[in-house]
């Protein structure tokens, strides 16, 4: 993927996706334990806060402070 923008990858890979399959495909990837995954993590993450409003945000925060 040296080439390739990684996010448009990742956002094609899903475009079409129902939301299931994206929260299945979270989930694994969670529970794989590996590295590599945090990159499409990374990207949905994101997409999640860049669409998020500031409230959303503020509980998004609390909720990782939380896990901290």
């Amino acid at each position: 993927m040296n080439n390739i923008d990684v996010r448009k990858y990742i956002i094609g890979n899903f475009k079409d996706s129902s939301t299931k399959e994206i929260r299945d495909s979270i989930e694994e990837s969670i529970s794989s334990h590996d590295e590599d995954p945090l990159i499409g993590l990374g990207v949905i993450f994101e997409l999640l806060w860049n669409n998020s409003s500031e409230e959303e945000k503020e509980t998004i925060l609390s909720n990782i402070k939380k896990g901290m």
